[in-house]
């Protein structure tokens, strides 16, 4: 069976390419085909040795999956082997099989192809975590997405216009940009280009901006901050532009606002029922292409590290995908 292991820390270089024996259901686990892996910015983390939830060396990288049931292990009850499935398993998914605890996964609907099936649980989960459960956002209401090109901010960016929110996608090119309306973004912010803090108090008007979608941190979340509404919320999704900002806390005061953290991975160990069912929900939108799931590209697994170099050099749109 090939797979990739991260057999030391480091980055996409130091991945190795290897063969391993076939893997065999334990009991509560499925043999999973695995079909496709979405990749996600915290993929460059794990390996590097600076995520929150370490691995033990050696581990295969790749947190989520899409794929077919070939076996099941005992007191299996719910799953058929030829069952199309999806899974978010944090890692271990960067392999041909594997074995998987039947509770990471979630059988679905076959209007979905592999690829997008493969693109949904992360990013989207994270985006519909985020934007309606942590913001409770209303429709009408304005939402900023910051990195909206990529996986999770065009997710956002999609799901803020199916909740009936006006949309400004922020993001580092005029391509990206123009690629963010295309996805139904009403507004745009090239913060290349312009100034951030600026450009969203123009767009804002007097109001302010309701909800701030921010996967990017760095110098644009306080920039960001300084344009929201009074009862705005900002929500924290992560740092891809790999530093963790200090926001002045007298912005939260001043405009009643709420900085609001949104950890997926914790929220679906702690909320598992409520993550299944918004993972169904989300693969009923996709497979009626309301959601686009848009691949930025399809990768071999042997060529792994070059799909993650894509992404953490932040030059796809959308989602990058590897095909054991």
């Amino acid at each position: 069976m090939k797979a990739i292991l991260c057999t030391r820390f480091g980055t996409a270089d130091d991945l190795v390419f290897a063969d391993l024996p076939e893997t065999v259901a334990g009991p509560g686990e499925v043999v999973t085909r695995v079909k496709a892996v979405g990749l996600n910015f915290y993929d460059t983390l794990i390996i590097a040795g600076r995520y929150q939830k370490q691995p033990p060396l050696p581990f295969s990288p790749g947190g989520e999956l899409a794929g077919v049931v070939e076996s099941l292990g005992a007191g299996v009850t719910g799953f058929m082997p030829g069952d199309r499935v999806i899974g978010y398993v944090t890692h271990g998914g960067a392999r041909e099989r594997m074995a998987v605890p039947v509770d990471k996964l979630i059988k679905y609907d076959s209007d979905l192809d592999f690829d997008r099936a493969a693109a949904l649980t992360v990013i989207y989960g994270t985006a519909i975590h985020a934007l309606r459960d942590r913001a409770q956002m209303q429709r009408c209401e304005t939402l900023a997405v910051l990195g909206a090109a990529g996986g999770v901010g065009l997710a956002a960016v999609e799901l803020g216009k199916l909740m009936g929110a006006r949309v400004i996608a922020c993001a580092s090119t005029g391509d990206k940009c123009a690629f963010a309306r295309a996805h139904g973004a009403d507004e745009t912010v090239n913060y290349t280009t312009e100034d951030l803090r600026g450009a969203l108090k123009r767009l804002g008007g007097d109001h302010g901006i309701d909800v701030i979608f921010d996967p990017i941190g760095g110098r644009y979340s306080e920039a960001a901050l300084r344009a929201i509404a009074w009862k705005g919320r900002h929500l924290v999704v992560g740092f891809a532009a790999g530093e963790i900002p200090k926001l002045p806390l007298n912005l939260t005061l001043l405009k009643g606002c709420a900085v609001l953290g949104v950890y997926f991975g914790d929220w679906v160990r702690r909320e598992p029922q409520a993550y299944r069912d918004s993972i169904v929900e989300l693969a009923r939108l996709a497979a009626e292409k309301k959601l686009s799931c848009h691949i930025d590209r399809a990768y071999p697994l042997e060529e792994f590290p070059q799909a993650l170099k894509s992404l953490s050099e932040r030059r796809a749109m959308g989602k990058v995908i590897v095909r054991p």
